[in-house]
């Protein structure tokens, strides 16, 4: 039976799209799984950021450091941590992978799991280890899908890390993370996931997932800007990481300044190093704190009713055919579609672009993205839209 998924109620919806500026000058964004664009909120928190260290004000690190606390605590609210310490103010997906993947005691003839599908963030950091003597695994997904069995069938006496992304970039298929994860508990393999395309737009739940180590930039679904992300690292795996670099901020006691022998940090700071970008980080806790105040759920729900809504009319489209995943647990916010042989991708992208209609074009597929914000009505412009160019 198919789960219903509720939009979010017409006037709380409207009073969310004042937050983007965008929307009333006519424009359609069915981009966030590339780059979200900017609530009101993020830029007057930026802009007061950028006013107060140039207007004289006193600036007192006091409030630096508050900001990175605050930006943490979202985080933890958002996923679920076990605590603020869990988790680690990061510039990228691709930095975060790189603290797991280049810190850990790696041994000749050790074993990680990839598939085909990954975007290549959460793939070269491991395929450098190939240097150490680590093989990779890659499981061919050639419908799209990853399942636990599959995972199940490849793993090894010598498998180490399952890495996988929590939704896949292009197809949009959800991982069973909870099966994926216990699986890995059980057989004490680090279960490190990739959660750019899914963290701000579908609930996720390390502890009950069992994932130890999550890596996302925020300029996608969490709708921040570049150069915002994190790292969440259960507290065993930050135990068995050794860092390769290291940072005056990253010991136990930074402002005891000549004690150069102490240990580092207790907490998942000990992988910041040095200053982090307080500017962004301020705008990330903003970004956060409109999606916290909707909820996990009510949030999810409103992109799935969309996803469903624009599935549906795809389908009714002739020799459109929908990539994305058509099971309920499987979809998250991507939907990804093949325009019938007549068409030309590229040509059709560029008309809806001209529409001020914003997609991707990915690998000759057209890729829809919608979140919180956006309305039914939008979906059935889009769907039209489609239909008129396929004709």
């Amino acid at each position: 039976m198919a789960t219903v998924n509720t939009l979010i109620p017409r006037q709380k919806l409207d009073q969310i799209r004042e937050e983007f500026p965008h929307v009333k000058s006519g424009q359609i964004y069915f981009n966030h799984a590339s780059l979200s664009p900017l609530s009101k909120r993020v830029v007057r928190t930026i802009s007061d950021y950028l006013r107060t260290h140039s207007d004289g004000t006193q600036v007192s690190y006091d409030d630096e450091l508050k900001i990175e606390s605050d930006c943490r605590m979202a985080v933890q609210t958002l996923i679920h941590a076990e605590s603020k310490d869990r988790v680690a103010l990061i510039g990228n997906t691709s930095d975060a992978v790189n603290i797991v993947a280049s810190g850990l005691p790696w041994q000749r003839g050790d074993r990680i799991i990839l598939n085909d599908m990954e975007f290549p963030a959460n793939v070269y950091p491991y395929y450098h280890l190939q240097e150490q003597g680590v093989i990779i695994d890659i499981i061919k997904c050639p419908d799209g899908r990853i399942t636990p069995q599959m995972i199940a069938d490849t793993l090894t006496p010598r498998t180490r890390v399952v890495a996988i992304s929590a939704v896949q970039f292009l197809s949009g298929f959800r991982v069973d993370l909870a099966t994926v994860g216990q699986m890995c508990r059980d057989r004490r393999i680090w279960f490190v996931v990739d959660g750019i395309q899914a963290v701000g737009a579908v609930p996720i739940d390390v502890q009950k997932m069992r994932i130890d180590g999550l890596a996302a930039g925020g300029q996608k679904w969490q709708m921040s800007v570049q150069g915002t992300g994190f790292l969440y690292v259960h507290e065993a795996l930050q135990d068995a990481i050794r860092p390769q670099f290291v940072g005056w901020l990253g010991v136990q006691d930074a402002w005891n300044f000549r004690n150069y022998g102490q240990p580092l940090a207790s907490t998942a700071k000990r992988y910041e190093g040095g200053t982090v970008n307080h500017l962004g980080f301020a705008g990330l806790h903003a970004s956060l704190s409109l999606l916290l105040e909707q909820g996990n759920e009510a949030v999810e729900n409103h992109i799935l009713a969309l996803h469903e809504k624009l599935v549906s009319g795809f389908r009714s489209i002739e020799g459109v055919r929908v990539v994305s995943p058509l099971i309920d647990q499987e979809r998250a916010g991507i939907v990804t579609i093949e325009l019938p042989a007549s068409a030309d991708p590229n040509d059709i992208f560029k008309k809806f672009l001209a529409r001020n209609i914003i997609i991707s074009l990915r690998e000759g597929k057209l890729r829809f993205s919608p979140h919180f914000y956006n309305s039914p009505e939008e979906v059935e412009r889009v769907v039209e839209t489609t239909r008129e160019f396929c004709a």
